[in-house]
């Protein structure tokens, strides 16, 4: 099965469509107001913007926190020579974004159980999870890890099709439309107008303030880890971290980059030929769809703000989740 990731971190997938991953099979890891603002050219270097106090709103009780993203235009993907770039990355494009509201942090356990109780909503039987230094198939779903995971923490072995389900009942509970990002809509927020490999610079050894990624904590603690490439830092948590506990970029978004990847909207193309000018949402015509932003056990190159990621709407991992959108009038 093709892909930029080496065996020693989570899959990356690039088309394919085994019907079940052999590649992974008994695998040792080694290793309300509309803020406006004028288009833009970002710094391609050096340190983010400065952070100001962001505002918040929710919809509902049980409702995320969500964020106002400005207009603007950026440019999507990422340039020839940042480290870490694959194929798929480019061309590189400008893209004009209309303002919309995005989740603050990854959906949580929480707020995902409220949705499950509410109605009944199963979300199968099976997840694919790090465990004793293999990552296999196991029996259970995103309430029976077998390593910490509290209240707080980011939902996992969440399939796009779930992720949907929940959107759509958190639609009908608030009056409002909330949905998955699309592709543009998730890097343009997390970019916060830079142009950087990430929105806090190009080096990745300082993610521990900004993100949880595979780092020194990763490889003390998880069995087979020792040859992971890792960020050279340590940020305190083996796998994924409470949501909101490192800093946000300058939109206010917290963990855009690490602790779990996210599904998106958009359909998985292997190039921006042809990709909207306008941010909306690009079906594909396979099965794959593309998720966003690395996770706790992924390397450099994984965990940049033009990083991509497909898979089957149908496949759970623990390190699957996602944040949602809120459409504006």
């Amino acid at each position: 099965m093709p892909g930029r990731n080496s065996l020693t971190e989570s899959p990356t997938h690039r088309g394919g469509h085994a019907t079940a991953p052999v590649w992974l099979t008994g695998l040792i890891i080694a290793g309300l107001s509309l803020l406006s603002g004028p288009s833009f050219a970002a710094k391609p270097t050096g340190a983010p913007p400065v952070i100001k106090k962001i505002p918040t709103f929710r919809d509902c009780v049980g409702c995320p926190a969500m964020v106002m993203i400005p207009s603007g235009t950026f440019e999507m993907g990422s340039p020839a020579g940042e480290d870490g770039r694959a194929d798929d990355e480019g061309p590189v494009r400008r893209v004009k974004m209309a303002g919309f509201a995005m989740g603050k942090t990854e959906i949580t356990r929480r707020q995902f159980a409220l949705f499950a109780k509410s109605t009944r909503y199963k979300s199968g039987e099976k997840c694919w999870t790090l465990e004793e230094g293999q990552v296999e198939e196991r029996e259970g779903d995103w309430s029976t890890f077998h390593y910490l995971q509290e209240d707080d923490y980011p939902i996992g072995c969440i399939n796009r099709i779930d992720a949907l389900a929940y959107t759509q009942w958190l639609s009908r509970r608030s009056g409002k439309r909330y949905r998955l990002p699309t592709e543009a809509e998730w890097e343009y927020a997390a970019r916060a107008r830079t142009r950087s490999a990430r929105y806090w610079g190009d080096d990745p050894d300082q993610a521990c303030a900004f993100a949880n990624a595979a780092d020194r904590t990763a490889q003390a603690r998880i069995e087979g880890a020792t040859s992971w490439s890792i960020h050279d830092c340590e940020d305190g948590f083996a796998y994924t971290a409470p949501v909101g506990s490192f800093k946000a970029n300058a939109f206010g978004l917290h963990d855009m980059l690490g602790n779990a990847w996210e599904w998106t909207a958009d359909g998985y193309h292997d190039s921006y030929q042809g990709a909207p000018a306008d941010g909306r949402v690009w079906l594909g015509e396979g099965r794959d769809f593309v998720l966003r932003g690395g996770s706790w056990n992924n390397a450099p190159r994984n965990v940049r703000s033009a990083g991509r990621n497909s898979y089957e709407a149908d496949r759970r991992f623990s390190f699957f989740g996602f944040r949602v959108v809120r459409q504006l009038p």
